[in-house]
């Protein structure tokens, strides 16, 4: 239900995750075991007695919201400040490489015109921050997670 939204939150700097059709069993098992929080859309999981003690925690979010404000609303209840940038892919953390280890990676045009590069620690993915970079960037910025709710629109993604 919230895989935009757990894209976004690596984006924000937490390290989310989602698993597409996880069973609920599992989906709380796996939240216990690693120590995270649960974030979901479903009502039933939070009637559930072991939620409702808080093991795991867990948050509702609004299905309907698009991703942007289910984050924008998750940050200011949870007082969530924004964090260094996180694999928007996997939710590993990026670590800057030496530019000329990337030299056969990068594309051409953007080796040239870039200096600097990062790779995930967990999926190794290469990234930089070009056009697409800045584009996310922009919209983060347009947060502002600890204002009052507004009724703000913000870009949908």
């Amino acid at each position: 239900m919230l895989c935009g939204m757990s894209r976004w939150l690596r984006a924000w700097g937490y390290d989310a995750s989602w698993t597409y059709g996880i069973a609920d069993d599992d989906l709380l098992q796996q939240a216990r075991v690693t120590g995270r929080v649960v974030l979901t859309a479903d009502a039933g999981i939070l009637r559930r007695r072991c939620v409702r003690a808080a093991d795991p925690p867990a948050h509702a979010v609004r299905n309907e919201d698009p991703p942007l404000i289910q984050l924008q609303k998750l940050a200011r209840q949870l007082q969530l400040p924004r964090r260094a940038m996180r694999c928007m892919r996997c939710g590993g953390g990026l670590v800057e490489v030496p530019k000329a280890q990337v030299r056969g990676e990068a594309p051409p045009r953007t080796f040239l015109w870039l200096d600097r590069f990062w790779r995930c620690t967990a999926c190794a993915g290469l990234f930089w921050r070009g056009t697409h970079f800045q584009c996310i960037h922009t919209r983060l910025q347009a947060l502002d997670p600890l204002a009052p709710d507004s009724g703000q629109t913000l870009p949908r993604d």
